[in-house]
């Protein structure tokens, strides 16, 4: 199989054609490690990269085959490094596959490697001490987005068709923006985290994948979806599963719409233009939309300070954790200094503190409930801003504390962490692209609670009437 046919199809595309008998799983595995070894170079998306890995069983599942790689974060993987993009945890692994890996396993992925993440994914850049900066596929000057940045930057040039995400405040959907890619944040619950963590920064956080096509999302989560005995929220699949929401129109849809974020600044000129082209599409297809100003019963700084006490608090376990397994100490040799300073702030936090966080959370999440009472969805553009330059957004960081840099990494993001607060579903989806630099522009759609069938509905029939798999970046692996 050349490399140039392997990179036109998605992950149901390439299953279709090893079932049907037209390609091996072999030839499949060995065009995509030549995409690898072409465009790995330029990007830096592989924390790990393994050419052992025996395929599944021929008897496998509806993706036998298919090549797939990890996030390095939240996912185990039996003899496998989890080193979460730093020092500390260089070496550190799992003699156990968690029920997420199980899952992937017996969809019938083929799994090649571990890919980067910001150090302990508290960022939404992938630039970690540990492995170097991963580039962004369309401008390899630019981030690619975080914390699933090496997913994003491996799927967008070509290596795989689709990999695996996590989310704990827009970490699928800013690197999928980023990198033009289709991106589902899953509703919590739905997904397991165990067997060795109940939930992510005290439920903040979910698993999904980053992929080229909508199909490919829906199908995928189709696999993963279901929960495990001891999970602590488990939020049944849809009926009818997520791949056949792909075959039923959206109906007509009242839509909200939120132009600038909710730190006072004011989203990109280019945002606000592809939003407003949208915005006729969408109305051209029979939905309502409507301005909205968003209140969310927190103020700005409040909403940050809020996520900071999940984040910080939970970040500190972690870090003491790992210090204690591995025997280093929390220092500078070892840690990059925003991941101290956020320790530092979760180690003064209390009990009582956090339980505060909890209260705010609950009323921010109420405040959405009665939102979606009202409205099927909420638009925004996923960034308010192009991806920055490398090196950009994590310059200064020694001079900021803990809740500094909370402040830094929210005001890159703003739209995407309050699904993540209200624990519902949201997707990018890579509707335009910038004339100028030739950036995708992903726009930002959130759904109430179980709204992944609405969202996989309109991502659908999005894809057919603005569709995107024609753009292909710079770095592809067809032509590299």
């Amino acid at each position: 199989m050349k490399v140039s046919d392997y990179v036109q199809l998605d992950a149901i595309g390439l299953a279709e054609l090893i079932a049907q008998g037209h390609v091996s799983a072999d030839q499949v595995q060995a065009a995509a490690q030549q995409a690898i070894a072409r465009v790995e170079p330029q990007v830096n998306a592989l924390a790990e990269h393994w050419h052992d890995e025996p395929l599944p069983s021929p008897a496998g599942g509806p993706l036998y085959g298919v090549p797939f790689l990890i996030k390095d974060l939240a996912i185990s993987m039996q003899g496998r490094a989890h080193e979460f993009g730093s020092r500390l945890a260089q070496g550190t692994g799992s003699t156990t596959d968690s029920f997420l890996m199980q899952r992937f396993r017996r969809a019938g992925l083929l799994t090649l490697g571990r890919t980067t993440i910001p150090e302990l994914a508290i960022s939404t850049t992938t630039e970690s001490h540990l492995c170097g900066p991963t580039r962004n596929p369309w401008d390899r000057n630019r981030s690619a987005g975080g914390s699933s940045g090496g997913s994003a930057a491996a799927v967008a040039s070509g290596m795989v068709p689709v990999a695996h995400a996590t989310d704990g405040g827009g970490s699928i959907r800013v690197p999928a923006a980023a990198c033009g890619l289709f991106g589902l944040k899953p509703g919590r619950g739905l997904i397991s985290m165990g067997p060795f963590m109940d939930e992510a920064w005290n439920g903040l956080a979910v698993q999904g994948v980053l992929s080229r096509s909508v199909r490919d999302s829906a199908l995928l989560l189709d696999c993963m979806a279901g929960a495990h005995a001891g999970d602590p929220f488990p939020s049944a699949p849809a009926q009818g599963g997520y791949l056949s929401a792909l075959a039923q129109a959206p109906g007509a849809l009242k839509i909200a719409v939120q132009r600038h974020p909710l730190n006072g600044q004011r989203s990109d000129p280019l945002m606000v233009e592809a939003l407003e082209k949208l915005l006729r599409t969408l109305e051209s297809l029979g939905h309502r939309c409507e301005q909205v100003n968003l209140d969310i019963g927190l103020s700005w700084e409040a909403f940050v300070e809020m996520n900071a006490r999940f984040w910080a608090s939970n970040t500190a376990a972690w870090l003491d954790g790992l210090s204690t397994e591995t025997g280093r100490p929390l220092n500078g040799d070892w840690l990059e200094p925003a991941t101290l300073a956020l320790h530092r702030y979760g180690k003064v936090l209390s009990a009582t503190d956090l339980l505060a966080a909890m209260d705010q959370r609950n009323l921010v999440s109420r405040r959405l409930g009665g939102f979606f009472q009202r409205f099927d969805l909420l638009l925004s553009p996923t960034l308010s801003t192009l991806p920055p330059v490398i090196g950009a957004y994590n310059a200064g960081q020694e001079q900021l504390d803990g809740l500094g840099w909370m402040h830094r990494v929210f005001d890159h993001s703003p739209f995407t962490a309050l699904a993540n607060i209200c624990g519902t579903p949201s997707m990018s989806v890579p509707l335009y692209q910038d004339a100028a630099s030739g950036l995708p522009i992903g726009m930002q759609f959130t759904a109430g609670a179980a709204g992944e069938r609405l969202l996989l509905s309109l991502a659908g029939q999005l894809e057919q009437a603005l569709p995107w798999r024609g753009r292909t970046p710079p770095v592809w692996a067809a032509r590299s």
